[in-house]
């Protein structure tokens, strides 16, 4: 089935968002209570003593850190809810509109700090840079997880993956864009903004990425895509502005190229907070698309609730409310065989994408090169 290329319609399950606690200064044992298990070196749950094991020892820590997760990004705001919901951890959320590159810097300016991230959720280019920072951690249904998306020994797990996409306010833009180079036209001055800073945020990279395959450019090679920006700043249409759900809702970024699920949570599907008026497009041609990457810190300061965690979110509830937000989930073909997957959600996104792109890891690390050396000196900044 082909993915829908107007997702206006989708039944989105993220109206309802938890306010999120800032950080603890609480400390946390990394043993199980009464436990000889030191989960911070736990490679699985199986071997030190099994999921009631787990979930006895993250209870006694009782907090998580977690970072950069929005409420309103790939339904987290509804993830979060219903892991303090299942096991009554508190969930201390730390600059939700972070970057990937965010969450590495606090690793290592917060390291031996109870407020240190425990989990991670990066784009590619970063976790490939990065590795070094996390620790092997298999989940239970670690079978479910293609082996292209997961590595050998556990030390990452691809999550969930989206599509690029146009989001637009339709009482402000007449004609709904087919394509990235439609938004070089005139009606789009001072109107086009990306989530943040290509060389730092990997949704930003791969509004550049698309850029590229639109233009003559390649997975191979992405100097296109920052030729694309750098032409649609000197139209006067780029807007140096980082969009928000409020800056969405206030009308004052009228047009974000970002991940599919990000623009169908802005729009009507967010109620009061959303823009009624916002609709998203996933442009013609080939879907871009790049899965974010599930880590545990290695110096978690919760390192049993980190894994809890990482089970949490690899498990049917929390990859159907992936799903229910627009997002693929990576166990979605076992979700499909085992009759576990949400339906109305699968058959409201028109299923996986077929003419899916993703770029690899020798890719990403290219592109990221390029576009160290070209973004700054093309966009002035």
């Amino acid at each position: 089935m082909q993915y829908k290329r107007t997702l206006a319609g989708l039944a989105l399950a993220a109206a309802a968002v938890v306010t999120l606690a800032g950080c603890s200064t609480a400390s946390s044992a990394s043993a199980g209570s009464g436990s000889d298990t030191d989960w911070k070196t736990a490679t699985s749950a199986e071997s030190a003593g099994g999921m009631d094991a787990l979930v006895k020892a993250a209870k006694a820590e009782g907090q998580l850190n977690v970072i950069a997760l929005p409420p309103s990004w790939a339904n987290y705001g509804k993830i979060i809810d219903g892991f303090t919901k299942e096991y009554g951890i508190k969930v201390n959320s730390a600059n939700p509109n972070g970057s990937s590159a965010d969450e590495v810097a606090a690793v290592k300016s917060q390291k031996g700090q109870s407020t240190a991230p425990d989990v991670l959720d990066l784009g590619n280019a970063v976790l490939q840079q990065n590795l070094d920072l996390l620790t092997d951690y298999k989940v239970a249904n670690w079978a479910d997880i293609a082996t292209n998306l997961k590595d050998a020994d556990g030390a990452w797990t691809r999550d969930y993956t989206g599509l690029m996409s146009i989001g637009y306010d339709s009482s402000k833009i007449t004609k709904a864009p087919k394509d990235l180079n439609d938004l070089l036209g005139s009606e789009y001055k001072g109107k086009v903004s990306i989530a943040g800073d290509p060389t730092q945020a990997n949704q930003a990279a791969s509004a550049v990425y698309l850029a590229a395959l639109e233009n003559g450019g390649s997975a191979d090679d992405i100097t296109k895509g920052v030729d694309y920006f750098g032409k649609l700043k000197q139209a006067g249409n780029f807007q140096n502005v980082l969009p928000t759900q409020a800056t969405v809702a206030s009308g004052e970024t009228p047009v974000v190229i970002q991940w599919s699920y990000n623009n169908l949570a802005w729009g009507p599907a967010a109620g009061a907070s959303g823009n009624a008026n916002w609709k998203t497009v996933v442009p013609e041609g080939q879907a871009l698309g790049s899965y974010y990457s599930q880590a545990v810190n290695a110096d978690a300061p919760h390192p049993a609730a980190a894994r809890l965690w990482q089970e949490y979110i690899a498990g049917a509830d929390a990859q159907n409310l992936y799903l229910q937000a627009g997002a693929f989930p990576s166990t979605l073909a076992a979700l499909e065989k085992s009759g576990k997957v949400d339906q109305d959600a699968l058959d409201a996104a028109g299923g996986a994408p077929k003419d899916y792109v993703e770029l690899s890891d020798d890719q990403v690390t290219a592109a990221a090169k390029v576009l160290a050396a070209k973004w700054s000196a093309t966009m002035g900044s």
